[in-house]
C-alpha cells in the first residue's frame, strides 16, 4: 500500500530541508524568506522557468527526471547569460498529496542537479492545485559586474555558433512517447541516448568564460532552433542564415534522418535542446574554435548574421528549407 505525505510540514522537513544545508541564508527553510550575499564584484542574474505536467514533461515520468529538468532548464538560461548558478527557490503545486516514495525520488533528482550545477535550495513554497503538477524554479546566478551576455548585441557579419548537438531532445520525446519506434534502425543505446537528452538536459555552464570574452549575443535553444535563431537575428536587426549540413547532429539523430528525411524538421523546429546559441565577430571565429577545444562538448559554427530580417535554413542544394512549425509557443 502506498503512503501519502500527511501534511506540508512533513514534506518540507523530510525532503526539502536537507537540500538547503549548503546555504546558511536558507535558514533551514523555517522562515518566510531567505537571503544570500552575492560574490564581490558580481551582478546577480535571475530567471524563472516553470515546468508543468502535460506541457513540459509527461505525467508518468520518473520523479527524479522531473526534478532534474526543473533545475536544469533554469540553469541553462543562466548559462546563456554567462552566469554561474548560486541558489534557487522552488514552488511545488500538487493535484494531490504526493506519495513518500515519489517525493523521495524527486528530492534525489534535486540533489543530483544541485551537485552537478553547483547550486543550493534557498526556499520556496508548496501548494495544492486542481490542475496538473507544476514545478516552478527561480534561480539566481552571478556574473562579473557588467558582463551579462544579452540576446541583443549581434550585428550583420557575425558568425553564429551553437554548442552540442541539435534535435536530440525532440527526437527523444518522439521515442519516449512511442516505444519501439524505428527499432529496426536504432539500437537500444541510440534510443537511450536520445531519450536521455530529452529527460535530462545538460546546461552548458562551462561556456561562461568563452561567452564573456567573445559573444556579442547569446540565448539557449529551448523553443526550437528556428525560433531561437529568429530571436538572435531580431536582436541584431539582421537575418540568420544557416546551412542544414552545418548543424551538429548526434549519430542517432543522423540515423533517424537517414531513415526518414522528415525527422529533419525536429532538428530545425523541435524544442528542449538547451544548447547555447551565440554570435561572435567574424574576425574572432578562429579564436572561438581554438578556445572551445578544451570544453566537454562541441562548439560549431552553423552560419552568419546577414543584412535583412528573419531566418533562412538552406539544404544541400542551397535552397531554402520550409521551416514548418517555427518552434514552441505556449499560446498558439
Amino acid at each position: 500500500m502506498t503512503q501519502r505525505i500527511a501534511n506540508e510540514t512533513e514534506l518540507i522537513q523530510t525532503y526539502l530541508v536537507p537540500l538547503s544545508a549548503g546555504a546558511p541564508g536558507a535558514l533551514g527553510l523555517c522562515d518566510d524568506a531567505a537571503f544570500f550575499t552575492p560574490p564581490a564584484g558580481c551582478d546577480i542574474v535571475v530567471t524563472t522557468d516553470p515546468i508543468v505536467a502535460g506541457v513540459h514533461f509527461l505525467a508518468d515520468e520518473r520523479a527524479d527526471d522531473i526534478a532534474w529538468k526543473a533545475v536544469a532548464v533554469n540553469v541553462s538560461d543562466l548559462a546563456a547569460k554567462g552566469a554561474l548558478p548560486l541558489g534557487y527557490t522552488l514552488a511545488l503545486a500538487f493535484p494531490a498529496p504526493p506519495e513518500h516514495a515519489w517525493m523521495a525520488q524527486f528530492a534525489q533528482g534535486l540533489a543530483g542537479a544541485q551537485k552537478a550545477f553547483g547550486c543550493t535550495l534557498l526556499g520556496g513554497d508548496t501548494d495544492r492545485t486542481p490542475g496538473p503538477l507544476s514545478v516552478s524554479v527561480t534561480i539566481f546566478g552571478a556574473v562579473p559586474s557588467g558582463t551579462m551576455v544579452r540576446r541583443k548585441g549581434g550585428a550583420p557579419g557575425d558568425a553564429i555558433f551553437v554548442t552540442g548537438t541539435l534535435g536530440d531532445a525532440a527526437l527523444g520525446l518522439a521515442l519516449h512517447r512511442e516505444p519501439g519506434l524505428l527499432a529496426d534502425v536504432l539500437t537500444s543505446g541510440d534510443t537511450g541516448f536520445l531519450c536521455g537528452r530529452y529527460l535530462r538536459p545538460a546546461p552548458r555552464v562551462e561556456l561562461a568564460p568563452l561567452l564573456h570574452r567573445y559573444a556579442t549575443a547569446a540565448l539557449d535553444v529551448s523553443d526550437g532552433l528556428a525560433k531561437d535563431l529568429g530571436r538572435l537575428a531580431a536582436g541584431a536587426d539582421a537575418r540568420a542564415e544557416v546551412a542544414f549540413k552545418s548543424l551538429p547532429l548526434s549519430p542517432p539523430a543522423q540515423l533517424m534522418i537517414e531513415a526518414d528525411a522528415r525527422w529533419a524538421q525536429a532538428v530545425i523546429s523541435g524544442g528542449d535542446d538547451y544548447e547555447i546559441l551565440f554570435s561572435v565577430p567574424s574576425d574572432q571565429m578562429d579564436e572561438v574554435q581554438a578556445a572551445s577545444a578544451t570544453l566537454p562538448f562541441n562548439v560549431s559554427c552553423i552560419g552568419r548574421l546577414r543584412e535583412g530580417a528573419g531566418v533562412t535554413v538552406t539544404n544541400a542544394s542551397g535552397e531554402s528549407m520550409a521551416l514548418g512549425i517555427k518552434g514552441y509557443d505556449h499560446f498558439s
